[in-house]
């Protein structure tokens, strides 16, 4: 599995949220074999883009996004967990581009957890 986050560049906590993120992976049987971040606001116009959507189809910049699906052939992977809730739209699109299932970390939480 790849696991996909965007975060602010406020956010200094991004590591860590990935960290937990993986730990679910792994307690569901998966084993993580990249991370890929996409910081909001750190270069090209810094915060003052913040306010500038993303793509709405793909969350992501449509680099990073192309970047991300280089790797997950490359590696072959089945799932890209994102750290971001995503819209159905957003999963179909990504699915597509990835070649393989898009989730997001909230579909593996247990309703006890």
């Amino acid at each position: 599995m790849v696991l996909v986050g965007l975060f602010s560049a406020k956010d200094k906590e991004f590591g860590a949220k990935l960290d937990r993120l993986a730990a679910s992976v792994k307690a569901h049987g998966g084993r993580v074999v990249s991370r890929h971040v996409q910081r909001r606001g750190v270069s090209h116009g810094g915060a003052a883009k913040m306010i500038e959507s993303f793509s709405r189809r793909t969350l992501l910049s449509l680099g990073k996004a192309h970047e991300i699906a280089q790797a997950c052939r490359a590696a072959k992977v089945g799932v890209a967990v994102f750290a971001n809730p995503l819209t159905e739209h957003q999963r179909a699109v990504l699915g597509n581009m990835f070649g393989c299932l898009v989730i997001s970390g909230e579909d593996l939480l247990t309703p006890d957890q």
